[in-house]
């Protein structure tokens, strides 16, 4: 018998679109006219995949589903080439209405952190290497 690999990292979201603008401004690329999907996938770095599903979605499959009533039980992670661009995210993130958990900060384990979160309250780490010495 194979070995499962872990392939999907799943999102049930309750607005897709102001779902999709967030991850967008992330990097991430989703099909033209994704909105009006009830489920989207975008492909990840090393072959993962993030898919986002409508709460409608979840419901017309598991009758019995019903959404969390606080998000932060998931934490997705987007590692950044420099410190400043951290801290340009995380502005740009925030400008555009979206919560800010925890400003950037130079780390003790030698990185710029900062955590927003997306807009069902799951909270989305953005990190970068510190330089040597700092």
């Amino acid at each position: 018998m194979a070995t499962p690999r872990f392939a999907v990292i799943g999102l049930v979201v309750s607005d897709l679109a102001a779902s999709l603008a967030f991850y967008r401004r992330l990097g991430l690329s989703f099909p033209e006219g994704a909105e009006q999907q009830p489920h989207v996938e975008a492909e990840l770095p090393g072959g993962l995949t993030l898919a986002l599903d409508t709460e409608a979605t979840i419901r017309s499959f598991h009758s019995g589903w019903r959404p969390p009533s606080a998000g932060g039980r998931i934490s997705l992670a987007f590692r950044c080439g420099e410190p400043a661009t951290v801290d340009a995210l995380y502005e740009d993130l925030v400008g555009a209405g979206h919560h800010g958990e925890l400003k950037p900060w130079d780390a003790f384990w030698g990185q710029r952190y900062a955590v927003v979160h997306d807009p069902d309250g799951n909270g989305v780490d953005l990190f970068a290497e510190l330089p040597q010495g700092q």
